[in-house]
């Protein structure tokens, strides 16, 4: 029997606002968690050459994996061996890999709501059980130590993102080493998604590697390389699921693109253009903080990370999908609706992705207040 996987929703309204876009409208895409800017030039340039020089073929890059295995050592002083890292095709194959590597079909995985959509139905797409668990304002929309001590029975893994999406935020460092305390008694698996490190607004984010050694950690090249379109992502596994992980690699996707290593490769080093992204992402930030409320949308989640704007539309409406499309018809400013990452509440909220220029979000704001305003009055 196969499983049932819900829609991602947000895709609909980004089919929506493309079509308008070849229309002709102006269309300013806030939908999806991609940067706006390109790869750094110098990977594009390594990619061009490589395109000029070299045939490719299946590969996996030694280098590209040293680099990596690196980043964890001078970053945050753990050791990593070049073979726990398994390269892949972007984020979403790792949480595959980590996901059948360490859980069999019926297991019971705990994760935060909201949370990323993919989770919820990737588990659901493997035959696994997802366990959410409601995080709200009190728990600034995060894991806390405590709810995972509460649930029983204890769950086989629990899928930790920090920063997260859709909200942005951060588990403290304190915090990150009692739910990694809390997993360890109670025998729970830890997946982190960690793809929206090098995204921070209140200062360095901790791998849950230095918590927990034996935690599998699905990272990308999609969101702090700007590289989303490469599809270029890792595991790291725990040395005793480094043959399990690499089978399923193997049999499931190959490798990766040839080229996109090869490019990642150099990008990995190009810090100086990456953080000009960032320096762009905080001025969007706090641009969207002050104007916002102004709108009405005073209650949102901390954005501490990420490129994510995740706020309470519950005075206004009770169905975030309509809500959202009416916003993209009337005004050419597309969303994503709360929906997609909170199947219980998400109907009340909408998030907001500020990857994209400081321009297009002042001009998305412009259009956005009276519309707002229009909306709040309307019987």
């Amino acid at each position: 029997m196969t499983a049932a996987v819900d829609p991602f929703f947000a895709i609909s309204i980004s089919r929506l606002a493309h079509q308008m876009k070849a229309a002709g409208e102006p269309v300013i895409h806030m939908e999806f968690g991609q940067p706006s800017t390109g790869a750094p030039a110098a990977a594009v340039a390594r990619a061009q050459q490589v395109l000029a020089e070299d045939g490719m073929g299946y590969w996996e890059s030694p280098a590209l994996k040293q680099r990596i295995a690196d980043y964890y050592r001078d970053t945050h002083g753990v050791a990593v061996d070049a073979e726990q890292v398994i390269l892949t095709c972007g984020a979403s194959p790792a949480l595959v890999l980590a996901l059948t590597c360490a859980f069999a079909p019926g297991a019971r995985v705990a994760l935060a709501r909201p949370g990323y959509v993919a989770y919820r139905n990737t588990l659901r797409a493997l035959h696994m059980v997802p366990v959410e668990i409601g995080c709200g304002e009190a728990e600034r929309f995060q894991l806390t130590a405590a709810a995972v001590e509460a649930l029983d029975p204890a769950p086989a893994g629990l899928i930790v993102a920090s920063p997260a999406n859709p909200t942005g935020t951060v588990i403290e460092a304190a915090q990150m080493a009692a739910i990694a305390e809390v997993c360890r008694r109670r025998n729970i698996r830890i997946i982190s998604d960690e793809i929206y490190h090098g995204l921070s607004y209140v200062g360095p984010v901790p791998s849950m590697l230095q918590e927990a050694p034996d935690a599998f950690v699905v990272n990308s090249f999609s969101k702090y390389y700007s590289m989303a379109g490469w599809r270029l992502g890792w595991l790291v596994v725990p040395p005793d699921q480094i043959d399990a992980a690499r089978a399923r690699m193997g049999n499931l996707f190959l490798t990766p693109p040839s080229l996109a290593q090869h490019a990642g490769l150099v990008a990995f080093d190009e810090r100086d253009e990456l953080e000009g992204h960032l320096a762009t992402y905080r001025r969007n930030r706090q641009l969207l903080l002050e104007r916002l409320p102004a709108m009405g949308l005073r209650r949102i989640a901390p954005p501490d990370g990420a490129f994510y704007i995740y706020a309470d539309i519950g005075h206004l409406t009770g169905d975030s999908i309509a809500f959202c499309r009416q916003l993209l018809v009337d005004t050419a400013v597309a969303t994503a609706p709360g929906i997609d990452f909170d199947p219980v509440d998400g109907s009340r909220f909408m998030r907001l992705s500020f990857a994209v220029s400081t321009e297009e979000v002042e001009e998305a704001c412009r259009r956005m207040a009276p519309w707002f305003e229009a909306y709040a009055r309307a019987p």
